[in-house]
């Protein structure tokens, strides 16, 4: 039987599969959890600027890797204090990771 998909990006419902399993397993072990963001701080919000022209300037020079663009990604997340935007730049932080992932499942297996 084939069941229709939501996913249109090739490798996301994988993704998607692979954190929904996760999440399944997080609940099992702590039970559905409640904290504060901890986020937008002025500390958070420099490093992440630091972190924004170090990835700039991977970019420019040709020395990207996914590391530097998940921790921008990341750190932008953290220096973000309305609920909104940190919402968006969290969706964002996912999205790299399916990237990569994506990209890691395309690789040819080590022999």
């Amino acid at each position: 039987m084939s069941y229709p998909t939501i996913f249109s990006t090739p490798g996301v419902r994988a993704f998607a599969e692979a954190v929904d399993a996760e999440r399944q397993r997080q609940l099992a072990k702590w039970g559905e959890q409640h904290h504060h963001d901890g986020t937008g701080s002025l500390a958070h919000i420099d490093q992440a600027d630091r972190v924004r022209r170090r990835v700039d300037q991977a970019a420019a020079d040709g020395t990207q890797t996914w590391g530097n663009i998940l921790a921008e990604e990341v750190a932008e997340a953290f220096a973000e204090s309305d609920p909104a935007r940190l919402r968006a730049e969290v969706v964002q932080v996912a999205a790299v990771c399916a990237a990569w992932i994506a990209d890691l499942d395309s690789r040819e297996p080590a022999p």
